[in-house]
């Protein structure tokens, strides 16, 4: 792709000053819209070093409000960063519907220059450009706009802006060693450049390949790409809005192999535990697990527990019994209420991977992301088009924990329609306990049929080899308690017989 821009293309300043003005005019002019609009937008720059990144970014930012923008400097990850999940730095810039966050480097760093100078192999590249892929998508399916700008430079040109930069005090701390490594390497750094150009230009997230040889060239050019990317975006989603909502979107097909399983309707609920039973199966599991927690720690794995089912079926009275085996400085417990505002400003994964927890720390959600499949298709918090993409978004999602390393278990407990009936009434005629009903748990209990069929497809698209889930026969809390104990042990104590061939 590299070889075919023109690097002699030139603009003459005569020329350019004819031309900035009405760009920088219509820039300014789509700083409303965006707002207005709640478009989300990401600009982001990569390139060869002394290609001009810095200066076209300042150029850029002069056409708009400073108040709807952020400017994010992405260095190389820190050791401390190399332990989460790959894109785990990324999903926190994200802006907010509405701004603009434009990006000096950005998540190509890892399958650009540093698959070079950290010697990543060509199959750990490939999951990496396949897991940007995957991010790149999710977001602009959910509304964003990602323009990618590419600064490209001859080898020659670049030498002399190095050597230009090195020669001046004020501007020699810009030049380092690895610039002029790159430079004498030109033509590597070439080939993974054009390597990860290719692969990464996507239908709904191009590459804008820009020469940086000449100034005003490179600027119109850039000034033109962002007001007719953003124009194309706006119109794209006032059309859209214009469109009747529809039913028809297919569920996109599984990239991950699933596991089969049974619907709810065929749960056995009849299964029970004794008193003096659960009392020394509960110990005895509690005690597996906080030995297996000290393990976790030092291994430095992630644990992630996601709890889904019926309103009052146990869920936090199975959370208690699972953190009290665990050491309170390695856990935390995440209780997912309705998003907050901040949270419905940006992508619907954003506040999970906020969420996530530290290497060798487990984190225990008291419901999830599965919500977007749940209680947004339900009650019609988001279109038939979004909750159906999202069983390939979350597949995804969990594909990327897995491969960080995290040890992932997920459970729907399981009760009858009588005994929630049964337990909503003990809570209202239980003063300690009558915070625990809601008019919404009633609401919810009339759709329960709905929700059947919701939870059986989830179980169908999101039961992956990796990640499957596991139906807890909750009418006897006793039994669930001990069981969800059991599966999380065995869970970590698989992970811990693989070692660490997941960890990047």
């Amino acid at each position: 792709m590299l070889e075919k821009v023109d690097l002699k293309k030139r603009v003459s300043k005569e020329d350019y000053k004819k031309q900035v003005k009405p760009l920088q005019t219509a820039l300014t002019a789509l700083d409303a819209p965006i707002k207005t609009a709640g478009l989300p937008v990401i600009i982001l720059f990569e390139g060869w070093s002394a290609a001009g990144k810095g200066d076209a970014i300042s150029h850029l930012i002069l056409n708009f409000d400073p108040r709807w923008f952020s400017v994010v400097n992405i260095q190389p990850p820190t050791e401390l960063e190399r332990r989460e999940p790959a894109m785990w730095r990324y999903w926190l810039t994200l802006p907010k519907a509405g701004q603009l966050s434009i990006m000096d480097r950005s998540w190509y760093q890892e399958v650009g220059v540093l698959r070079l100078e950290d010697e990543v192999d060509d199959l750990t590249n490939l999951r990496h450009m396949d897991e940007i892929n995957s991010f790149e998508r999710g977001l602009t399916d959910n509304g964003y706009l990602i323009i990618k700008f590419f600064l490209h430079i001859s080898q020659k040109e670049q030498k002399a802006r190095l050597e230009k930069l090195d020669d001046s005090k004020n501007t020699e701390w810009r030049v380092t060693s690895k610039d002029w490594r790159r430079c004498r390497q030109y033509d590597k750094y070439c080939d993974v450049f054009d390597q990860m150009l290719e692969y990464t230009n996507t239908s709904n997230a191009p590459w804008h390949i820009v020469s940086g040889m000449n100034e005003e060239a490179r600027t119109l050019d850039i000034f033109r790409i962002v007001k007719e990317s953003v124009e194309a975006a706006l119109k794209l989603r006032e059309e859209k809005a214009a469109l009747p909502p529809s039913e028809s979107h297919t569920i996109p097909p599984s990239q991950e192999h699933l596991v089969s399983m049974p619907k709810l309707s065929e749960i056995n609920l009849n299964k029970n535990l004794d008193k003096g039973k659960y009392k020394k199966q509960l110990q005895k599991e509690q005690e597996r697990l906080a030995n297996l927690h000290n393990k976790v720690y030092l291994k430095k794995i992630p644990v992630i527990i996601a709890y889904e089912g019926w309103d009052a079926a146990g869920k936090g009275g199975n959370i208690k019994r699972v953190s009290e085996a665990l050491d309170p400085r390695g856990y935390e417990v995440v209780p997912i209420a309705a998003p907050t505002k901040e949270e419905k400003s940006r992508h619907y994964l954003w506040r999970f991977w906020k969420a996530l927890p530290k290497s060798g720390h487990v984190a225990i959600f008291d419901r999830t992301w599965y919500g977007r499949v749940l209680v947004e298709r339900i009650e019609g918090f988001c279109s038939a088009e979004d909750w159906q993409r999202a069983y390939r978004e979350i597949n995804e999602f969990e594909r990327q924990l897995y491969d960080w390393g995290a040890v992932i278990v997920k459970f729907w407990l399981q009760i009858s329609p009588e005994e929630q009936l049964r337990r909503f009434k003990e809570r209202e005629e239980t003063p300690a306990k009558q915070w625990k009903i809601t008019d919404d748990d009633w609401r919810n209990r009339d759709k329960w049929p709905q929700y059947e069929i919701a939870v059986n497809d989830m179980f169908q698209h999101t039961s992956t080899d990796f990640a499957p889930w596991h139906i807890i026969e909750g009418n006897d809390k006793k039994y669930a308690r001990v069981k969800t104990l059991k599966l999380i042990n065995e869970a970590i104590e698989k992970r811990l017989a693989e070692g660490k061939k997941h960890h990047r």
